[in-house]
């Protein structure tokens, strides 16, 4: 893969950069496309546009030229989504450094991010594809819809899973699921292919969100460039405490006050170590990662193919 990730992020930034004079514009839309991520969106992307085109053998450059700029697209909403999620959560730190928003003023941020989707937008639009472009469009529609969730829950005891799992979804594995499915739409896939591709990317999404909601029990600033239970102090009950609740249903009333009162963060906290919530959320994570284990495996055996089984691995078993 190191071939098409090389020049990933330096596109991105040039994309970005040759789409504006203004100077300030161009630093903040290029703060979080400093290669300093996971690359786990690509690298997936890449990996399905190539077992695809070898399944489909379809193995073309200019095909997966096409199917690299929708990866790109991709890491360029997640990285819109970054920068409004800090202006929306008022964090002080992503990835180990200052966050957007303290080192800029929110309305600059915030039109940073939108910049950033409109580069992408016409990136995508350049592919001629209006099958791609619908399904690209439903990231946006469901990253939009998933953070009004957040902003707003407030569900009766046994809704809360589902609005939670739903969440989690338009937040998360839709841009993965998406994604994968308009690299076959583009490569002509039949509907099979198309909807395996979608579902190898929503288990593998919501998958890697479970995890990273129970790493943020476990790890410390250090290895996630977050604070730890950055989630509770924000006022979100993830799913370490969603399954604590069953045992302790003092985390109930915490819950439905967002975690508000003093000492809430540090009792959800301990309840959630007490309880089986950190094994059941790493139990369903890993459900999710064999479920897309078993779908990498209906494709044409290749080493793109293996890649794609190796990610769910990596997955399940980061520590940060």
């Amino acid at each position: 893969m190191d071939e098409e990730l090389k020049y990933f992020y330096e596109d991105i930034r040039d994309l970005l950069s040759q789409g504006t004079t203004q100077m300030e514009l161009d630093t903040i839309a290029n703060y979080y496309i400093d290669g300093q991520g996971k690359a786990l969106r690509p690298m997936i992307t890449l990996l399905m546009s190539k077992a695809i085109n070898y399944h489909l053998n379809k193995e073309s450059r200019e095909l997966l030229d096409k199917q690299r700029q929708i990866a790109m697209f991709s890491e360029m909403v997640h990285s819109a989504s970054l920068v409004h999620d800090d202006v929306i959560d008022q964090s002080d730190f992503r990835r180990g450094k200052p966050s957007v928003n303290v080192l800029w003023n929110h309305k600059k941020v915030t039109m940073a991010g939108d910049y950033i989707l409109a580069v992408a937008s016409i990136m995508v639009a350049r592919l001629k594809s209006d099958d791609v472009t619908i399904v690209m469009s439903q990231i946006l529609t469901d990253l939009v819809q998933g953070e009004f969730m957040q902003l707003g829950s407030r569900e009766t005891e046994n809704e809360r899973f589902a609005h939670y799992l739903t969440k989690t979804y338009r937040k998360t594995a839709s841009l993965i699921a998406n994604t994968l499915k308009a690299t076959a739409v583009i490569a002509d896939a039949d509907e099979n292919l198309k909807e395996l591709a979608f579902q190898y990317g929503r288990n593998i999404g919501l998958a890697f969100q479970l995890v990273d909601d129970m790493l943020d029990f476990v790890s410390s600033t250090e290895t996630m460039g977050k604070p730890a239970a950055a989630d509770l102090k924000l006022g979100l009950a993830t799913a370490p405490v969603l399954f604590a609740c069953e045992k302790y249903p003092e985390l109930n009333p915490m819950i439905m006050r967002r975690f508000s009162e003093p000492g809430d963060v540090e009792r959800a906290f301990e309840l959630v170590h007490k309880s089986h919530g950190l094994e059941q959320t790493r139990f369903l994570a890993k459900k999710h990662c064999i479920e897309a284990i078993r779908l990498a495996q209906e494709l044409t055996e290749s080493p793109y193919q293996k890649g794609l089984q190796v990610v769910a691995d990596l997955v399940i078993n980061r520590m940060k």
